[in-house]
This record gives C-alpha cells, sequence and structure tokens, in this order.
C-alpha cells in the first residue's frame, strides 16, 4: 500500500472516533516480573477467551504471559475504543480481537503489524475461505482468523409439514414467506435499525450475486464503487418489501434484534427465522429451565439459508472474531507466537463448547464432543464454507451507516427506488458532500 493511501485512512479513522477510551475488567495470571505481559483486548464472551489466555500463558513456560482487557459490547464501541488508542500510538495493545468488517479499516491506516511470512500458511490452511479473506487486504495477510459466525434457517418442522415444504432441498425467501403467509406465522429476521440489518441486506445481495461494494480494495473514499443499485438490490427490496406487505415479518419488524427474532419464533406465531447458531443452545437452556415445553426444541429443525433465487446457492451471512497485533506493541514477535497458541484448533473447538462461536478451522469441527453437543455442527460447518463477509473495505462505518439509514424501517423499502437512493445516498457520504 501507498504510505499517502495509509495516512489518509489513519487520519480518517482519528477523525471518526469520537469516545473516550476505558480499560475494562484487565485480567492476568501470576509471573515473574521479568516476564513479557502481552495485553489482549478481547470482545466480550463467557469467559473463554480468558481462559485461552491463561492456557496459553501455562504453554509458554515463562516466555510470555497474557492479560486480557475487556471490549465494550458492540462492535462500533469495540471499534472506537481500539482506534482511540491505536491513534495514540498505544504501545499496550499487543492484540486484539477483531470484528472482521473493521479490519481493513484498521489495516489501511497502518495500525496492525505485518503477519510474519512463517506464521501465513499455518494461519490460513484448512481455514474457512470466506474467514481467510476477512483476514486479508490488498491481498496480504493482515489479520489471523481465530473463530467464526454464520447464520442457518431455522424452521418450525410442523409449520413446514403443514405448508408442504420439503425441507431436505434447498428453499428460497418467496417459498418460506409464503409458506409463513400460508400458515399466519411469521418469518423472523433482524429489521432493527443496527448492524443486524446490514448483516440481512448484505447477505441477500451476495446470495443474488451481487456485493454492496464492488471495489474493495479502493485506497480512497471517493474511489469507492457500489453494487447496491443493481438487478440483485433490487432482489434483496423485494424480499424486504414482501415480508412488510404480507405481514409475516409482524407487527414490530423494524425492532426486530436477535433476541427478539428468538423470543418471537419460540411464541406461537414461530414458523421461520434466520439467525446464528445460539438459537438451539438458548432454546435448549430454557427448556432445561422449565421455561419453555421440550415438544418446541423437538419442533426447531435448521438448514441451510434461504436462496434468493432457485437456481443460486444461497451465501450466508460471516461473521466471527479475528485476531490483530498492535503495530505498536513492544512485543510483536512474541504476540504473534500468543496468537498461533490462541487459534489452534482444539483450542477453537473447546471455545466452541465453552462460548458456543463456531471455529475458523474446519478441523475443529471433527471434535466428536463439538458434534455431540452441536446438532447443527454439520450445516454450520457447511454454511461456513459457504459464506461471505460484509464489504472489506476501510470505509465499512460509512457504508453500514447509510445503509442502516436508507433500508430502514424493511417495510418501507421500495425495490424500484430504494436501491438507487441508498446507493447514491451512502456515495454522497464517502465523497463528503453528506453527512452521516
Amino acid at each position: 500500500m501507498k504510505h499517502t493511501a495509509r495516512t489518509r485512512g489513519r487520519w480518517r479513522t482519528v477523525m471518526a472516533a469520537t469516545v473516550l477510551f476505558g480499560l475494562v475488567g484487565a485480567s492476568g495470571c501470576a509471573a515473574d516480573a521479568a516476564t513479557p505481559t502481552l495485553t489482549w483486548y478481547i470482545n466480550p464472551d463467557n469467559g473463554g477467551q480468558a481462559s485461552i489466555a491463561a492456557d496459553c500463558t501455562a504453554e509458554a513456560d515463562g516466555a510470555y504471559r497474557i492479560s486480557t482487557s475487556l471490549l465494550p459490547n458492540d462492535a462500533p464501541g469495540q471499534r472506537e475504543q481500539l482506534v482511540r488508542r491505536l491513534a495514540s500510538e498505544d504501545s499496550s495493545i499487543d492484540i486484539m480481537s477483531l470484528d472482521p468488517v473493521y479490519v481493513a479499516e484498521m489495516a489501511n491506516a497502518d495500525y496492525l503489524a505485518p503477519v510474519p511470512d512463517d506464521y501465513i500458511e499455518e494461519f490460513t490452511d484448512g481455514v474457512i475461505p470466506s474467514s481467510v479473506e476477512s483476514s486479508t487486504r490488498q491481498d496480504e495477510l493482515v489479520a489471523t482468523p481465530f473463530w467464526a459466525n454464520t447464520q442457518l434457517l431455522w424452521y418450525r418442522k410442523s409449520v413446514a409439514k403443514a405448508a408442504g415444504l420439503d425441507m431436505s432441498k434447498p428453499v428460497t425467501w418467496d417459498q418460506i414467506i409464503d409458506a409463513a403467509a400460508q400458515e399466519d406465522k411469521r418469518v423472523g429476521v433482524q429489521g432493527i435499525r443496527a448492524e443486524s440489518l446490514t448483516v440481512w441486506l448484505n447477505a441477500m445481495i451476495e446470495s443474488a450475486g451481487g456485493a454492496i461494494v464492488t471495489n474493495p480494495d479502493s485506497d480512497g473514499a471517493a474511489e469507492v464503487e457500489l453494487g447496491i443499485d443493481t438487478e440483485a438490490g433490487e432482489k434483496a427490496a423485494a424480499i424486504m418489501a414482501k415480508i412488510g406487505e404480507t405481514g409475516v415479518g409482524g407487527p414490530q419488524l423494524s425492532n426486530l434484534d436477535e433476541n427478539a427474532a428468538m423470543l418471537e419464533f419460540q411464541s406461537d406465531d414461530g414458523g421461520f427465522m434466520v439467525n446464528w447458531p445460539f438459537i438451539y443452545a438458548a432454546t435448549k437452556a430454557s427448556v432445561d429451565d422449565g421455561v419453555l415445553e421440550e415438544s418446541l426444541l423437538e419442533d426447531i429443525g435448521w438448514t441451510f439459508y434461504p436462496q434468493v433465487d432457485e437456481a443460486e446457492e444461497s451465501s450466508p451471512p460471516l461473521g466471527g472474531i479475528n485476531l490483530g497485533v498492535g503495530a505498536f506493541s513492544e512485543h510483536q514477535d512474541l504476540a504473534y507466537r500468543a496468537v498461533d497458541c490462541i487459534r489452534q484448533p482444539e483450542r477453537q473447538s473447546a471455545y466452541f463448547l465453552s462460548d458456543g462461536n463456531a471455529p475458523s478451522n474446519l478441523a475443529a469441527f471433527d471434535d466428536p464432543e463439538v458434534q455431540k453437543e452441536f446438532p447443527a455442527a454439520e450445516v454450520i460447518a457447511e454454511s461456513l464454507k459457504r459464506s461471505a463477509a460484509r464489504p472489506l473495505t476501510p470505509y465499512y462505518n460509512e457504508v453500514t451507516g447509510g445503509i442502516q439509514k436508507s433500508w430502514h424501517p424493511p417495510g418501507s423499502v421500495d425495490p424500484e427506488r430504494t436501491p438507487a437512493s441508498s446507493q447514491r445516498f451512502i456515495l454522497e457520504i464517502l465523497r463528503g458532500e453528506r453527512l452521516l
């Protein structure tokens, strides 16, 4: 990358950070005072990353120890805290858990230490292709895939059967919308004005053979080209509009996030839903606690993300976390040794079991305990192989912000107008002609 492009990216990133930073919940393992301490900034979870840090500290045998520092709950908050620290060249950031959508921005601003050549093959061999892609910027691996996530189509077996749908075969959005309308049931989607709306739109456009950003490797904001005002964008808009027009999205469509969609799916109105794999474990826990009936769990099925077109395989969403090493860390070599320890397949399997976050390394799915605890593991692994990342652009913050404004509420989406007006709006933001 050109130095001037990186400088522009760093300045844009600094200006975009608007909140103060803070350290929360730092923890570590006892070690000799002379042992270098690596600080790993982690996203909130159920304690799995802290456990991995302790394991890798023990395995390091005195070479280093890992202390974890907790980032804010949501991905935008995590981004802003890291950007604020990195903009001031904070050397305390050795390792960071990054939402894949912010990797390109961090790399463009020169905030990530280069991945040593010795690690590239190991960090990518047997790893889900979209996870590798989301860790890459302009053909260079700039981060390390850690865990991944994808969405499945969850359905009530009784509803699908009554509607005459064969769920052993791929199904389209039109089919599940029509089936839900026929049976007076709901199709659970994430229509809230938040990142989940972008996740939904991106998956539909990708499934229709398109892309929201068509030149993600571009350096300058004004150079970004969009693929929203396209046939793929119109098909996505038609699906959103149909869900609103038929009423299968329910009266709370514009406020539905992942948890609200799950609760609706678990109710008597439940029919179909696109959502992350936590659904099964959360429902099972509620059944075990006596909150939900066992019959509900038995009625839940899962399959691949809905297709936009019958003839084209769907491209499910990609989520997860990639690991970056801070460009200003004083222990970059040790940090990459630690990253190598953290992302080992057996630790990814353990993390899947402890926190429910799926591995990015496909070998981790072979763990017998994983297959026992996660009945949907095989479908999750295959979905991850098919998954598509959200736009891998340094200007993702502007793109997703523009989408959330111009595609919300979903019930107001018009296939003939929304794609064009949305693309125009986002391009104006990127060119500095309009404020987000």
